[in-house]
């Protein structure tokens, strides 16, 4: 729980002798609002509410309460880029509160202490096929589990895990957190089939008596780019490098390494060709930095690691070791033109990372989907055109994260759900968002954000080491602390010390307050004094009175 160095204990005032509930025209309302972090997550997490359970050191109940939504917090806490953090209210105080890294935390400690969920105690009687074990599927199955129906996974790659295995190196994600968190899914009663391609999903469905299928893909086919080369140029491509990095022989890159993109693939790609070996990495991206559809801190911690950076180049031609490469610039709508402007450089390989594309073959004989640009169309629920057969992640259009992915798993469960037991899945009411003029930040201490450390850089060069490490317990405390819980009471008793009248009343930990309105004359300073902007104010008319 927070502290509540803000509360006022006063003696029982004269109100209570009078009843001076008449003279009101407003009275105060305690209300919900959704928080932005809330808001921003794809994945949907109810962040400040485990967020609540781990300020006050209790952070299993945090973790289950992270698991409603995520069964891949440890996952998450590691290669999620925190969209949450970006709409934190507390950046315009000092810093936004680093929930990804107190998830991360609760991630680990629930792998390290053994924490697992139970699985349903009765079954739906439907079964589910799930095709592909990466982020949206796993999150898939996980809920579908849970809401009591039986589910096979069947993945075409050896392990599970899809993209999050095969395109993201270890230096990111270490496989062990992957397996652990993938186990306590399977924990549950799924079943997962490897090295067991579908190539016809409906035939799939039909012989193995499924009623419903999730498609779950994944883009793992990196897209092939026309670049004139001669017989000697040795070309790659940056998906299959990555995939190669797991339980294969990774191939000889040679020193000087040229990546042709601008995503996270070409930044993992050169910051993989670098730690095996590779003293010249360069990115060559034919847009500006700030163009870049690479997360920033991927192309940080790039620069970090000596990866060098092209700006506003084009690869024209390869061979012998050397590309030639073209000079561009930006036109007036951002499209970037020729300059006629060339440079040579040394580059033993060259590796495209110039987008992905899923194999979309096991759908060739499925009346009434529609494929749009390499994408499957899907309805609001995540339905295709053929009924009972579901897509999501990054075979549909939408951001390719895992965090996306993870929520499109949650959501695909519960309208599927819906589908088995002939209803439709309606989400709750929206709250109004909380915004930051809500606040009254004064009441909050200075408290800028844990730094997670890192390795040095002569590590990371040199290793597949995980470069982020995570928080302690010391600073997982004090992180979550830091949270401000924006439009939600948190009990700290400031509407309770200020009420000149005694007519707030409180019901017990974890309950609220109540006010007494035969006593409370409406003056508003309950509301104008909340710190999180719970209480509204509202005219005597509208609120039942």
């Amino acid at each position: 729980m927070k502290d509540k160095p803000f509360a006022i204990t006063l003696d029982v005032g004269s109100s209570l002798a009078n009843r001076t509930g008449a003279w009101r025209t407003e009275r105060p309302v305690y209300v919900d609002r959704i928080p932005p972090c809330n808001q921003a997550c794809p994945a949907g997490e109810n962040i400040q509410q485990w967020l609540y359970h781990a300020e006050g050191g209790d952070y299993e109940s945090a973790w289950r309460q992270l698991m409603r939504d995520n069964p891949l917090p440890a996952v998450m806490g590691r290669v999620c880029y925190h969209p949450c953090e970006t709409a934190c209210n507390r950046v315009q105080v000092d810093n936004a509160v680093g929930i990804n890294a107190v998830e991360r935390f609760l991630g680990d400690e629930a792998i390290k202490r053994g924490w697992t969920v139970a699985a349903p105690p009765v079954s739906s009687g439907k079964r589910v096929l799930v095709v592909g074990s990466g982020p949206a599927g796993l999150s898939a199955a996980y809920h579908l589990r849970l809401l009591g129906h039986e589910v096979t996974i069947r993945e075409a790659q050896e392990r599970p895990g899809g993209m999050m295995r095969y395109g993201i190196p270890r230096y990111r994600l270490p496989r062990e957190v992957l397996d652990a968190e993938t186990d306590h899914i399977l924990a549950l009663g799924v079943t997962l089939e490897t090295g067991a391609r579908v190539d016809d999903v409906l035939a799939a469905q039909r012989d193995g008596g499924f009623d419903a299928v999730f498609l779950a893909v994944g883009a793992g086919i990196g897209r092939r780019s026309y670049i004139p080369a001669g017989d000697s140029a040795r070309i790659l491509d940056a998906v299959a490098l990555l995939g190669s990095m797991e339980g294969g022989s990774p191939p000889l890159l040679g020193r000087r390494v040229a990546v042709y993109g601008g995503g996270n693939t070409a930044m993992d790609a050169a910051r993989t060709a670098r730690r095996l070996g590779a003293t010249d990495a360069v990115v060559v991206y034919r847009r500006t930095r700030d163009r870049m559809p690479a997360h920033d801190v991927e192309v940080t911690e790039a620069l970090e690691e000596g990866v060098r950076m092209k700006w506003l180049s084009t690869i024209k031609h390869a061979d012998g070791g050397r590309i030639t490469i073209e000079r561009m610039r930006l036109d007036e709508s951002g499209f970037p033109q020729p300059t006629g402007e060339f440079e040579e450089l040394d580059a033993d390989t060259v590796v495209l990372a110039l987008g992905q594309e899923s194999d979309l073959s096991l759908l060739d004989q499925v009346p009434d989907l529609t494929v749009e640009h390499g994408m499957v169309r899907v309805a609001d629920g995540l339905m295709t055109g053929h009924q009972g057969i579901f897509a999501g992640g990054d075979m549909v259009a939408a951001e390719r994260t895992v965090t996306v992915a993870v929520g499109h798993g949650k959501k695909a469960a519960r309208h599927i759900d819906a589908y088995l037991r002939n209803t439709a899945y309606e989400p709750g009411p929206k709250h109004d968002p909380a915004g930051f003029d809500r606040l009254n930040t004064w009441y909050y201490s200075d408290a800028p954000a844990t730094v997670r450390p890192q390795l040095s850089v002569a590590r990371r060069v040199s290793t597949f080491d995980e470069v982020v490490q995570g928080l302690n317990e010391s600073t997982a405390l004090f992180e979550a602390r830091r949270c401000m819980s924006c439009g939600n009471c948190f009990e700290c008793d400031n509407c309770y010390g200020v009420c000149p009248d005694n007519a707030i009343t409180k019901l017990g930990p974890g309950k609220g307050f109540a006010i007494d309105l035969d006593y409370c004359k409406g003056c508003g300073l309950c509301a104008a004094e909340c710190p999180c902007g719970a209480i509204d104010m509202v005219p005597e008319q509208d609120s039942g009175g």
